[in-house]
C-alpha cells in the first residue's frame, strides 16, 4: 500500500510538472500570435503598396501599346496622305495601296471611338479619302479617253479569217464581197480574232480603280465615265467602217443599184461589229469590272445600245420597204447573216441588261423572214400572172423563162437557208413547205403562163415550137443544177415527154399538108389514059394533071414553109438537128416514094423542071437551115 501510495504520489508530482510545462508553451504560443499579428498588421500598408505599383506599371504598358498603334496609324496616314497629294498618275499601284491603307485607318478608328483623337483622326481619314476619289475619277476618265481610240479598217479586216477580208485594191464600201456560196463554205470554218481595244497593260490598272470605285460606291459615276468613252470610241470605229445612220425613210427611197450594194455592205458590216468589235467590247468590259457583274453588263449595254441600233434599224428598213423579186436574195443573205449571228449575240449580249437589244436582233431575224416568205409567194404569183404581150417572132426561149429558171438557180444556193426559213412559217397539219414543193410550184406557175402565151402564135405550129423551146430549156436547166436532186427523175421525163409531145405536134401541124401532097391517095383510078413507059406500072393510072398538080402544090407549100420556118428559132443545138432529123425522117421517105412512084408521069412532059424542082438530096440540104432564126431564099 504504501509502495502504491508512493507511485501516486509520483505520478500527481509528475502530472503537475507537465501541465506547468503546458501553460508555459501556452503563454509562449501565445505570445507568437501577439506578435504575428502585430506583424500583419505591420505588413499590410506595405502589400496595397506593392500591388498598386504592379497594376500601374500594367497600365502604363498596355497604354504604350495603345499610343504605339495609334502613332502607327499616325505614321500610316501622313505616308498615305503622301501618295494621295502626289496623285495616281506617277505611281498608280503607291496610290491604290495608299487609297488601301486610308481604308484600313477609317476602319481602325471606327472601331475604337473611346480614343480622343478618333473623331478628328477619321475627318482627316475621309476628307483624304474624298481627295483620292476624285482623282481617281480623274485619271479612270483620262486613261479611258488616252487609250479609247477607234480601230482602223484595216486592223479589223487584219480580225477577220482570210477568206472574208476585202481585196487590197478595193475598199469595202466599193469593193465586190463574196459570193453567197463563198460567204457560206468561209463561215463554216471561220475563225475571229477580236481585236484589243486597249493595250493589254493597261487593263489590270484600270480594273484596279475600277474596283476602288464601286467599293466606294461610285457605281454610277464609274459607268457613266467608262460607257462614255468606249461608246464614242465604237461608233467612230464604226463611222470609219462606213457605217452610216440613214432614216428609214431615206433607206426606203434609195435607188435600187445603191441600196442593193449598201446591202451587201450592211452584211459585212455585221458580221465585223458582232464577231469582232461587240466581242472585243463584252471581253474589255468583264476584264476591267471583274469585280461587279451587274456594272459589266450595264456599261456593255450602254456601250453598245446605239450602235446596235444603226445597224439593226438598216435591216428593218429594208424588211418593212416594198417587196419585189430581185430583193429575194439579199433578204435572204440578211437573214441568213442574222440567223449565223444570233448564237453570237445571245452570248455577247448576256444578262438582263442587254435583254432588249437581244430581243431586237431577233425581232429582225424573224421580220426579214417573214418579208422573205412573202417575197417568195409574190414572186409565184407573179411569174404566173406575168401578162408581157412581147414575144419573139421566132418562137424562141421567152425571156421570163431564162429569168424564172435563173432565179430557181439562185435559189438553190439558199437551200439550207430556205429550209430554216419554211421551217419557220409550218403549215396548220404541223408539216413545213419544202423548197422541192416551192420549186415545183414555180416551175408550174410558169408552164402555166407559158402556155397562156402560147396562144398568142396564130400559127399553131409555132405555138407548139414556142412550147417546145421553153420546155427544153427548162428541162436542161434542171438536169444541169442542183434542182435535178430536188426534183427527181420523174419530174424530168415527165417534162422531157411534154417536149417530145410539142415537136409531134409540130410536125404533125407543120408538114400534114405537104405530106398530103405528096402521098399517093386520089391520084389512082381504074382509067389508063395516064400510063407511061414501064414506069407507068407505079402511077396505077393516076392523072399526068393531078401529079403535075401535086409537084406544084408541094413546091409551093414547102417553100413556104421553108421561108417561114427558116425564120423561126430552136436556139439548142441538139434539139434543133434532131427536130430536124424528125422532119426528114417523115419528109424525105415519103417525098422519095413519090417521086420514084409518080415522077416520071412529069419527066417528059414540058418544062419537067417547073414540077420537080428539088432532089431529095437537095430537100435534105434545104431542111438542115430550118429554125437558125433568119429568113433564107430557095
Amino acid at each position: 500500500m504504501e509502495s502504491l501510495a508512493q507511485r501516486a504520489a509520483l505520478l500527481r508530482e509528475s502530472l503537475q510538472k507537465s501541465q506547468s510545462v503546458t501553460d508555459a508553451v501556452v503563454s509562449i504560443l501565445g505570445s507568437f500570435d501577439s506578435r504575428l499579428s502585430a506583424l500583419d498588421a505591420a505588413m499590410r500598408p506595405i502589400q496595397v503598396r506593392t500591388h498598386a505599383v504592379r497594376t500601374a506599371h500594367e497600365n502604363i504598358d498596355r497604354t504604350l501599346r495603345s499610343a504605339d498603334v495609334i502613332l502607327t496609324q499616325f505614321d500610316r496616314t501622313r505616308e498615305a496622305e503622301r501618295e494621295i497629294h502626289k496623285g495616281p498618275h506617277e505611281n498608280l499601284q503607291g496610290f491604290l495601296d495608299a487609297v488601301d491603307r486610308l481604308r484600313s485607318i477609317e476602319r481602325f478608328f471606327s472601331s475604337n471611338r473611346s480614343y480622343r483623337s478618333s473623331d478628328g483622326v477619321l475627318n482627316h481619314v475621309n476628307a483624304l479619302l474624298s481627295k483620292a476619289l476624285v482623282k481617281m475619277e480623274d485619271e479612270f476618265q483620262k486613261q479611258l479617253t488616252q487609250r479609247s481610240k477607234p480601230i482602223e479598217p484595216d486592223r479589223l479586216f487584219d480580225c477577220l479569217p482570210s477568206t472574208l477580208r476585202p481585196s487590197s485594191e478595193s475598199h469595202p464600201e466599193g469593193g465586190k464581197n463574196p459570193s453567197h456560196s463563198e460567204n457560206q463554205q468561209n463561215s463554216e470554218a471561220a475563225i475571229y480574232s477580236p481585236p484589243a481595244l486597249i493595250e493589254p497593260r493597261f487593263i489590270p490598272f484600270l480594273a484596279k480603280l475600277a474596283q476602288q470605285l464601286v467599293q466606294a460606291g461610285c457605281q454610277q459615276q464609274c459607268s457613266e465615265i467608262y460607257s462614255e468613252a468606249r461608246a464614242s470610241a465604237l461608233e467612230s470605229s464604226l463611222k470609219s467602217l462606213g457605217v452610216e445612220k440613214l432614216s428609214k425613210d431615206e433607206v426606203q427611197k434609195m435607188p435600187w443599184e445603191i441600196l442593193e450594194s449598201k446591202i451587201g455592205n450592211w452584211i459585212h458590216f455585221m458580221r465585223i461589229a458582232v464577231k469582232l468589235l461587240f466581242a472585243a467590247e463584252r471581253q474589255l468590259c468583264d476584264q476591267v469590272f471583274e469585280c461587279s457583274q451587274s456594272l459589266r453588263d450595264k456599261c456593255f449595254a450602254q456601250i453598245t445600245k446605239n450602235s446596235l441600233a444603226t445597224l439593226l434599224s438598216f435591216g428593218e428598213a429594208i424588211a418593212m420597204s416594198k417587196r419585189s423579186p430581185e430583193k429575194l436574195f439579199v433578204l435572204l443573205d440578211m437573214y441568213e447573216i442574222m440567223c449565223e449571228l444570233q448564237a453570237d449575240i445571245d452570248t455577247i449580249f448576256v444578262g438582263e441588261s442587254c435583254s432588249q437589244m437581244r430581243e431586237s436582233a431577233l425581232s429582225l431575224t424573224k421580220c426579214l423572214a417573214q418579208t422573205a416568205q412573202k417575197t417568195f409567194s409574190d414572186f409565184e404569183e407573179a411569174v404566173e400572172k406575168d401578162a408581157t404581150k412581147n414575144i419573139h417572132i421566132d418562137g424562141t426561149v421567152h425571156p421570163l423563162t431564162s429569168y424564172v429558171i435563173n432565179y430557181v438557180k439562185f435559189l438553190f444556193d439558199y437551200q439550207s437557208t430556205l429550209k430554216q426559213l419554211f421551217q419557220e412559217f409550218k403549215r396548220e397539219d404541223g408539216t413545213g413547205s419544202e423548197l422541192a414543193t416551192v420549186t415545183m410550184s414555180i416551175m408550174q406557175a410558169l408552164q402555166n403562163n407559158l402556155d397562156a402565151k402560147a396562144k398568142q402564135y396564130k400559127d399553131p405550129a409555132l405555138m407548139h415550137i414556142f412550147l417546145m423551146n421553153n420546155i427544153h430549156y427548162i428541162v436542161k436547166s434542171v438536169r444541169r443544177s442542183e434542182a435535178k436532186d430536188l426534183l427527181g427523175d420523174d419530174w424530168i421525163q415527165r417534162h422531157r415527154r411534154i417536149v417530145q409531145q410539142n415537136a409531134n405536134q409540130y410536125r404533125r401541124i407543120a408538114w400534114s399538108k405537104v405530106l398530103q401532097c405528096i402521098s399517093g391517095q386520089g391520084l389512082t383510078s381504074s382509067g389508063g389514059s395516064g400510063q407511061v413507059g414501064s414506069e407507068g406500072g407505079n402511077s396505077s393510072g393516076a392523072s399526068r394533071a393531078a401529079v403535075k398538080e401535086r409537084f406544084r402544090s408541094f413546091n409551093v407549100l414547102f417553100e413556104e414553109i421553108y421561108q417561114k420556118q427558116c425564120g423561126w428559132s430552136v436556139p439548142d443545138t441538139e434539139l434543133r438537128e434532131s427536130l430536124r432529123l424528125a422532119v426528114a425522117e417523115i419528109l424525105l421517105p415519103a417525098y422519095r416514094s413519090f417521086l420514084k412512084r409518080f415522077g416520071p408521069l412529069v419527066e417528059n412532059s414540058k418544062a419537067p423542071g417547073k414540077y420537080v424542082k428539088h432532089t431529095p438530096e437537095q430537100v435534105e440540104l434545104l431542111l438542115g437551115n430550118l429554125f437558125e432564126g433568119k429568113q433564107e431564099r430557095t
